[in-house]
């Protein structure tokens, strides 16, 4: 089971060089989010293509942070400094992304079994004979014609924006609406 203590860290170089790729591969849609959930200090910056959900409305938020992000293959978490919002929220994130999962699988095996059923009914009737009620499944009911859930990492970002913003804030491939003179006297929070 994942902790803070455990969730993997990103670099920003490391994260720098994901955008980059995504940005020259110029796919449809991309394969990673970012998701910074400063508050007020979101003022100065944030990294290109980043999605700004407030700590502060969050926990609202995680079901469809969830959904909208089932497809990524990489999700990254941040705040100003990455020791407190940014890893509690990815830990939520992740929490959530498994209650999801499990839903969804719970839905597949009863479709998968409730179709089986019906299938054995017709093909009992078709043959004259009367409905046995087995349901021949193997655990991985459902598993045929079902897209599985991408395996997915999530991630917090090294020292959050904070950090960022002293490498790649003037970067414009990178960083968007970065204010340096917010930034030459180092984070306020």
């Amino acid at each position: 089971m994942t902790t803070i203590g455990t969730l993997e860290r990103l670099s920003a170089a490391a994260l720098s060089k994901l955008i980059l790729a995504e940005q020259a591969a110029a796919l449809g849609d991309p394969t990673i989010a970012i998701i910074d959930v400063r508050d007020d200090d979101y003022i100065g910056g944030h990294i290109r293509g980043a999605q700004n959900v407030p700590s502060r409305t969050i926990d609202a938020m995680f079901p469809t942070l969830v959904r909208r992000h089932q497809d990524k293959e990489t999700v990254v978490f941040h705040c100003a400094l990455s020791q407190q919002r940014g890893p509690g929220a990815a830990l939520r994130y992740i929490r959530e992304r498994e209650r999801f999962l499990a839903s969804q699988n719970k839905k597949a095996v009863a479709a998968a079994k409730s179709s089986a059923a019906e299938d054995d009914a017709a093909a009992d009737a078709a043959a004259g004979s009367p409905a046995s009620g087995v349901v021949e499944q193997d655990g991985a009911a459902g598993s045929e014609g079902q897209d599985k859930p991408v395996q997915q990492k999530v991630y917090v970002l090294d020292r959050g924006f904070v950090g960022w913003q002293e490498v790649y804030g003037t970067d414009e491939r990178l960083t968007e609406g970065y204010r340096k003179e917010l930034w030459e006297d180092g984070y306020w929070g």
